[in-house]
């Protein structure tokens, strides 16, 4: 017996031509700070083939990492179509890294050219004698003579270099399990890892993300995407929105609560997607200064826990529903998304809003305890979260080839490092990472947990916690708190605040009050600076 199925392989150029020919209407639009710029799928089309033209001239080949160094704008989302439709790789370098890691990435993808943003060009300048296998740089929406390049490096403009190019390419036709594009771990313990996505999994991928579990937009929809390309496959935005025809609205470096809420205004996207530290500029600003979102009908947050409050808030005041998300980089990074399920009401509802969301099909599940024991899906057994699937990582990438670390994979299965609890009904309840989560005198307690209670109290914008050592139980929780502009709160009141939520056992004594709590390249609360601020006497620390 055989299939009688067409082996048609799953190809981001074809994805590209159906984008620019039957959604070719649908419009990319730009922020620029005054305004919007827009151009269509059709444009977008057109301009790919140039820059596929102009980067085979330029010696990029099949499996030739192509780099980028931008913001979220209409340039990038080509760079995203064209590299991996013409049989190249993108590497789309995250821009907040520390200086020597953005170098170690670039060296290590072995990229040999990088587009940059002209506004990076500054920042780029400092890294490039450093990168060793880049030949050409090309710079966008700005001028290439104020980039000095080593010797044996082209400079060139973006527009002069696609002007004279065709506007048709004969992309390949390429094995669906050849690399498309690559995105590298934010690095917060020894150097980034390298995660390297195929056609088919970038493809398999974006019908995730539109599917009723996933994301749910359309060609009806306006996508607001702040969150970055260069973060997590950009959360698979970018082939989902040519996928299903919708329009997108790129913020480009203007990230902030004001100009985001003018973009909202000016174009009235119905979904985005951000992490909760950009929603929650968001909403004070609104309180500050009120204005009607409620066009925004959803808005999918993820990179860290969102506090209910949040949520609540936006749902009450603005009519703006925030869906939970949970991924990372090595899952492509959607692994879940935070509907109810059918028959969920009240609070009911909101209990099931407040976790991670259920797995879909497409990924693979189960929770393991210490001791390597695959623990049962009950809602109640805390362990690591483990998941495997066909857009999931099964190495790390080295040019000597597939790297397995045994710390990071089991028989076949990705160690999230993330604790969490799965309902028998396949809802995921993270705990906390499992370098945070706080043993004391031998039972556990989250940080996550806590974060999220405190970010209840009305005078706190921020909080973020820590185990700290403490000679008779082990660890003890210290919480770092930001306080809302104008407005007070003593540890004691935070305290009680809390007394009602947690056992007695589990309330902190320990507080600090910070000015801000240090964020990672992609926007998540960086615990391993706090803990180094605690360790060097740096805070100033309450004990009740």
């Amino acid at each position: 017996m055989f299939s009688t199925m067409q082996d048609e392989q799953l190809s981001l150029a074809t994805l590209l031509r159906y984008a620019a020919s039957f959604h070719g209407d649908a419009t990319i639009s730009t922020w620029t700070g005054d305004g919007v710029r827009t151009s269509t799928y059709r444009d977008m089309g057109r301009d790919a083939a140039k820059l596929s033209n102009a980067l085979r001239e330029l010696g990029v080949g099949v499996g030739d990492r192509v780099g980028t160094f931008m913001w979220n704008n209409t340039e990038h989302m080509t760079v995203y179509a064209a590299v991996p439709a013409m049989g190249a790789v993108l590497h789309a370098i995250n821009i907040r890294l520390f200086p020597e890691q953005a170098i170690y990435v670039t060296n290590h993808a072995e990229d040999q050219v990088v587009i940059v943003d002209g506004s990076l060009v500054p920042m780029f300048q400092e890294y490039l004698p450093k990168m060793r296998t880049v030949r050409h740089v090309v710079v966008v929406n700005g001028d290439p003579a104020t980039l000095t390049v080593p010797e044996g490096v082209q400079l060139h403009s973006y527009t002069e270099l696609i002007a004279a190019q065709p506007d048709t390419y004969d992309y390949p036709v390429l094995e669906e399990h050849s690399p498309a594009g690559m995105c590298y771990t934010s690095g917060t313990t020894g150097d980034p890892k390298g995660v390297v996505y195929s056609h088919r999994s970038n493809w398999l991928h974006a019908m995730q993300v539109l599917s009723p579990s996933g994301m749910r937009f359309s060609d009806h929809d306006t996508v607001l995407a702040i969150v970055p390309l260069f973060h997590a496959n950009a959360w698979g935005l970018p082939y989902a929105a040519m996928m299903s025809g919708a329009s997108l609205l790129m913020p480009d470096r203007f990230l902030q609560p004001a100009p985001l809420l003018q973009m909202m205004d000016a174009v009235r996207p119905t979904f985005a997607a951000a992490v909760p530290t950009i929603w929650g500029g968001v909403l004070a600003a609104l309180d500050a200064h009120p204005q009607d979102i409620s066009y925004l009908t959803r808005c999918v947050v993820g990179g860290s826990a969102v506090p209910p409050a949040m949520m609540r808030a936006f749902e009450e005041k603005h009519g703006v529903t925030l869906l939970h998300a949970w991924g990372m980089t090595e899952t492509s990074p959607l692994g879940s998304v935070g509907h109810p399920p059918r028959g969920a009401t009240g609070e009911q509802e909101w209990e099931y809003r407040f976790t991670q969301g259920r797995f879909p099909a497409g990924v693979q599940a189960r929770i393991v305890g210490d001791d390597g024991a695959v623990l049962p899906n009950d809602g109640e057994a805390w362990g690591e979260v483990e998941v495997r699937g066909p857009w999931i990582t099964a190495s790390y990438y080295s040019p000597e080839g597939p790297m397995v670390d045994p710390e990071k994979f089991d028989d076949g299965w990705l160690r999230t490092g993330d604790v969490g609890k799965i309902s028998p009904n396949g809802f995921l309840t993270l705990v906390d990472r499992s370098k945070d989560v706080i043993k004391s005198g031998g039972e556990w307690i989250s940080s996550v947990d806590l974060e999220n209670a405190v970010m209840g109290h009305p005078a706190v914008a921020e909080a973020s916690v820590i185990g700290v050592p403490d000679e008779k139980w082990d660890e003890r929780p210290l919480v770092a708190i930001v306080l809302k502009e104008g407005a007070t709160a003593e540890a004691s009141e935070l305290r009680e605040f809390l007394s009602d939520k947690f056992a007695k056992w589990q309330l902190p004594e320990h507080w600090t009050f910070i000015d801000e709590v240090p964020k990672t390249s992609v926007g998540k609360f960086d615990k391993k600076r706090l803990r180094a601020r605690y360790a060097d006497g740096d805070l100033k620390v309450v004990t009740l």
